[in-house]
């Protein structure tokens, strides 16, 4: 079969995975429901900028503009983006039009699959006997296509356009208010315009914490005045706290419980935002924070709104609605053991010839999706081969224990950020790469970690 490989999504963990796929001698065929690459950041909202700093954000070493700033906008992001796909060289071998409706894998029978020994039944990512046929539907013809191809990479993140909405009670749900309820995916699908005529002239509670709804709260401040954010959950928010914990020696501290080392950084974050003042201090640690993936960059002059009034700060850990608004109820939706087990973040042990970039999280989730690439096109090309399933099955098991140990609650959204130093130091090993990318003993446990320490050392 023609080493063909097919990426579902075209936003920055498609491209990655194409370039790097592309750079091995594979043929990337990339689908995408969109009219045009770029994933999420097709649909922002007018204030929405990059959350890390702009040296985090691989984009295949392109160079930022020296007039981006540090933290680019929404549209800087695009236009670096609009740069990669025609660089990897993916858009002769790619789809953007087509909508990939469904796929089936086309193969061994799911007896015979369960009872491999080994991942695709050899190890390797190919197996002559099985396929992935992808379904496919025109969104301008209208017409049905089927494509097979020899393995399937999945981009689509863990929500793939599908908003998180908690279940509520009987009649007190969204539909029990007599107002408008929105999900911060529809307000980001509209343009800046009517997206401004919406909010104009109304009274609006934003819930949530978390950087789509601090983004949300300052358009709606800025157009009106007074908005009302709710939070389930608070946060410690900043930035410039991470790069303390991007550290081989924060990671160190990961094991032993409530270490000064994140009271620390939980006393100057507390301290910068006045965030006793606002009553916002968190209950939770920094660490627990940063395990989850809860840490979010503010918007600037954000608490300064907070004082002037623009901005009112309630904690509404639970929540649900009435004809006037929003009461404080709750519950918790989803299972509290669901996982989903994939080796390295991107081989589920008993799915063959399928990765998965892009699910899980971390503090940079696009510095982690170039890593996963990376290692992906080298086990494509043969650099190494998987375990056993059943190692691959332990291996799994043990990080969702750790998930569940330190992300408590939130441990589906499967985030790595705690360990993300230690996480890419097992793909380096696997990619046979010397792990330590450093220069000295107090360099390596000291400096932080990010996306150039992992440029090719010859």
């Amino acid at each position: 079969m023609e080493r063909k490989v097919a990426i579902i999504g075209a936003g920055i963990s498609g491209l990655l995975a194409c370039k790097y796929t592309l750079s091995k001698g594979y043929t990337p065929v990339v689908f995408e429901s969109r009219s045009s690459i770029g994933g999420v950041w097709t649909q922002t909202f007018e204030t929405t900028k990059l959350q890390t700093p702009r040296s985090v954000l691989p984009v295949l070493r392109l160079p930022w503009p020296s007039s981006v700033p540090e933290f680019p906008n929404h549209s800087q992001v695009l236009d670096i983006l609009s740069l990669m796909l025609p660089t990897s060289t993916c858009s002769p071998t790619s789809s953007l039009t087509p909508k990939s409706s469904g796929i089936e894998y086309e193969g061994p029978s799911d007896e015979e699959v369960q009872a491999w020994e080994l991942w695709s039944g050899t190890g390797e990512p190919f197996n002559s006997k099985g396929k992935w046929s992808i379904t496919v539907k025109d969104t301008n013809s209208l017409l049905t296509e089927v494509y097979q191809v020899g393995f399937v990479i999945l981009c689509v993140g863990q929500y793939s356009d599908v908003p998180k909405i908690p279940e509520f009670p009987a009649g007190k749900g969204p539909e029990a208010f007599r107002g408008k309820v929105i999900h911060s995916m529809e307000y980001a699908a509209m343009d800046f315009e009517r997206a401004a005529e919406f909010i104009k002239g109304k009274r609006t509670t934003v819930v949530g914490f978390q950087k789509s709804a601090l983004d949300i709260v300052m358009e709606c401040s800025a157009a009106n005045g007074p908005s009302t954010g709710t939070s389930r959950i608070t946060i410690h928010g900043g930035a410039s706290s991470l790069s303390v914990f991007l550290t081989a020696f924060a990671e160190l501290l990961v094991h032993k419980p409530e270490m000064g080392f994140s009271k620390f950084v939980e006393t100057y974050v507390n301290q910068k935002l006045s965030l006793a003042k606002f009553g916002m201090v968190p209950e939770q640690s920094f660490h627990k924070d940063i395990s989850s993936c809860l840490i979010s960059s503010m918007p600037e002059e954000f608490y300064d709104r907070v004082e002037k009034g623009s901005i009112i700060l309630k904690k509404a850990p639970k929540f649900s609605f009435c004809k006037e608004g929003i009461v404080v109820t709750n519950h918790i939706v989803g299972s509290p053991d669901a996982s989903i087990p994939l080796f390295r973040q991107c081989i589920h042990p008993r799915v063959p010839q399928l990765a998965v970039i892009g699910f899980s999280e971390s503090v940079s989730n696009l510095y982690t999706s170039e890593m996963r690439s990376r290692w992906l096109a080298e086990f494509l090309d043969g650099t190494f081969k998987l375990p056993s399933i059943k190692e691959m099955e332990k291996d799994a098991e043990r990080w969702d224990q750790y998930l569940k140990r330190y992300s408590e609650k939130h441990y589906r959204r499967s985030c790595i950020a705690a360990l993300h130093i230690w996480y890419n130091d097992q793909l380096c090993k696997d990619m046979g790469w010397n792990p330590k990318r450093k220069k000295g003993f107090f360099a390596e446990l000291f400096e932080p970690y990010g996306p150039l320490d992992y440029r090719p050392i010859s």
